[in-house]
């Protein structure tokens, strides 16, 4: 079998992307194949009508809190103008009661309320200091605890309105896991991570543009689905109705469902940990409305999360994120649907999703339906890793063995559903399939670019 490159990634979302650009710099050839029609993923956007809309991913921390997708952009020279990552003011606020309640996730919050109790509030500070102690790793969070845990463990022996109105609706909305299924693990350890929500920033021209900076410099074919690989003695085969394709090493930056349906034959540690790494689908509905609105109570503010509510899990203000998001005078709106939603309404028309969404939203946006000029809906099947505890159980094994002609990236790797999860996860895989290719040939070093 003639080998046609040294790397083949097989998806161009952060992940991929990333990985391919570590392995570019070590002096590889390189090729992504992603299927879909454009870069980025679960990070990519949409420009409609002079519209801005993030299809999925929202928003970055600091650099302390994201340092793998901090040392990308700066290689980019992404953050060489002020003006690009913008800080977005009032990140996320909480509706309770008919109002907005803001500072959440900040400090400043357990003075301000966030509607929460005195005695909750309390109970927050306690758990967050609890949690700040343990020394958490939010890449290995098999670490830290026992993995049978889950989030309704974590949370069982504190104030009801944690559950209720901050911390279960947090990872309903923006994660998409049910708190008795979803691993306590990989929560605790994204929430001390990612740190203070007066630090997320937002890129200004759309969430694909680190995916679409690296794209640029790379070899990368859009249109080109991959439907199988399988390895040989001399390489990887890579199956497409483009034609085939072979390659030294192959890298599946795919949901681990996708991944496990790609390479059937996946050794016996890897197809367990791929079949132990469920995913919640991602529902979501954007609007264009022909004004700007705001959630009662909350002049400003990006990021609603909606407790108690059977349809909406997060209302965003987009036009509030930056102004870019829309034409000057016109508003733009994008709901969330609950885990529960998101799996009943996920293969509904698009109308159906639409007016469902907007007769619900009306309670928080009064008068948002008259405004309404276009919808867009965003559908994810593999939307964002779901670890449960029999994930945790089986990663330990899977992050120890050893190189291999094919290899995976993706925020699955360390069930942290986000860029930095995406890209940390390119870092290793980059450096085994760098180990692997050293049995043949001596490329040069990948450095941390």
């Amino acid at each position: 079998m003639n080998t046609s490159m040294d790397v083949a990634v097989v998806g161009a979302g952060p992940a991929g992307l990333a990985t391919a650009h570590l392995l570019t710099g070590a002096g590889c050839t390189v090729r992504v194949l992603e299927s879909a029609d454009a870069v980025g993923g679960r990070t990519r956007t949409l420009r409609t009508d002079g519209h801005l809309i993030d299809t999925g991913a929202e928003m970055i921390p600091s650099a302390d809190a994201y340092p793998a997708t901090w040392r990308l952009i700066r290689a980019m020279g992404l953050d060489d103008d002020p003006e690009a990552i913008p800080l977005v003011r009032d990140a996320l606020s909480v509706w309770w009661k008919g109002r907005s309640h803001r500072h959440v996730g900040r400090p400043l919050g357990l003075l301000t309320g966030m509607g929460l109790s005195p005695r909750a509030r309390w109970d927050l500070a306690r758990l967050q200091l609890s949690l700040g102690r343990a020394d958490l790793d939010p890449e290995h969070p098999e670490r830290a605890g026992p993995a049978e845990a889950t989030i309704a463990d974590l949370l069982g022996p504190h104030h009801p309105q944690l559950r209720e109105r901050l911390l279960g609706p947090l990872a309903a909305g923006f994660f998409g896991w049910p708190m008795e299924r979803a691993a306590a693990a990989p929560f605790a350890a994204h929430l001390v991570a990612s740190g203070s929500t007066a630090t997320w920033r937002t890129y200004r021209d759309g969430m694909d543009t680190l995916p679409r900076a690296l794209a640029a410099r790379l070899d990368v074919r859009t249109d080109h689905p991959v439907t199988a690989v399988a390895p040989g003695p001399d390489g990887v085969r890579l199956d497409s109705p483009r034609g085939e394709l072979t390659a030294r090493a192959v890298v599946l930056a795919v949901p681990a469902p996708v991944a496990a349906r790609l390479y059937p034959d996946a050794p016996a540690v890897e197809h367990e940990y791929l079949a132990a790494c469920g995913y919640a689908p991602m529902l979501r509905l954007s609007l264009m409305l022909d004004a700007p609105l705001s959630p009662r109570g909350a002049r400003r503010g990006f990021a609603h999360l909606v407790p108690d509510d059977p349809l909406i899990g997060v209302v965003t203000i987009d036009h509030a994120k930056h102004p870019g998001r829309a034409p000057r005078g016109r508003g733009l709106i994008s709901m969330i649907a609950t885990p529960t939603a998101a799996r009943d309404l996920f293969d509904a028309p698009d109308d159906e999703v639409t007016r469902r969404f907007v007769e619900r939203v009306e309670r928080h946006l009064p008068g948002a339906g008259a405004r309404v000029r276009g919808a867009v809906a965003h559908r994810f099947r593999h939307g964002l890793p779901l670890p449960e505890p029999r994930t945790m159980s089986a990663r330990p094994a899977f992050v120890d063995r050893p190189p291999a002609a094919v290899d995976y990236a993706g925020d699955w790797i360390s069930s942290r559903p986000c860029s930095e999860g995406a890209v940390a996860s390119a870092y290793m895989a980059a450096e085994r399939v760098f180990a692997f290719l050293t049995a043949t040939r001596e490329p040069t070093p990948i450095e941390a670019t």
